[in-house]
């Protein structure tokens, strides 16, 4: 699986005010992020995924870097939401992840975009903006086989 954390978003955290349905009230990806998630998307193209079962955080940060991609439709996977703001939920989603990733046997790619919180609570990796890691599915869900640093905005 390619485990991605969004593209290029100015800042740190979520804004005060934050609500997870209002783009408005959120950080979102600047023109050097959107950049980045297409050329992300094209680099995997490149590599013969030109589609793939895109899961995303709620964040519209993440979600627009997973529509980005071009690799298929969009869906959410709450287990990819960001926790930076409540660590206490850190640890049942990064199960509920580690439980996505055991389960999910194809076909095809599975791409999940998501935070810099989740990765590291899940791989002990602090990745870049637009950083992806290919993991393991199955038994060793989680454990990463490759890092890939982010292109060039």
């Amino acid at each position: 699986a390619v485990l991605l954390r969004h593209a290029i978003a100015p800042g740190t955290g979520d804004p005060p005010g934050f609500r997870p349905g209002d783009c408005a009230t959120q950080r979102p990806l600047s023109e050097a992020g959107r950049a980045q998630a297409r050329a992300i998307g094209a680099a995997l193209r490149a590599r013969g995924i030109d589609q793939a079962r895109v899961l995303s955080s709620a964040w519209c940060r993440a979600h627009e870097t997973a529509e980005l991609l071009g690799l298929g439709p969009v869906g959410h996977a709450p287990e990819l939401d960001s926790f930076f703001a409540d660590r206490a939920a850190g640890p049942a989603r990064t199960e509920a992840l580690r439980g996505l990733l055991a389960a999910w046997a194809g076909p095809g790619t599975l791409v999940l975009v998501t935070h810099q919180v989740n990765i590291t609570a899940l791989t002990g990796v602090f990745p870049a903006s637009g950083e992806a890691l290919l993991v393991y599915t199955g038994a060793r869900a989680g454990a990463v086989a490759l890092r890939v640093p982010p292109p060039s905005p």
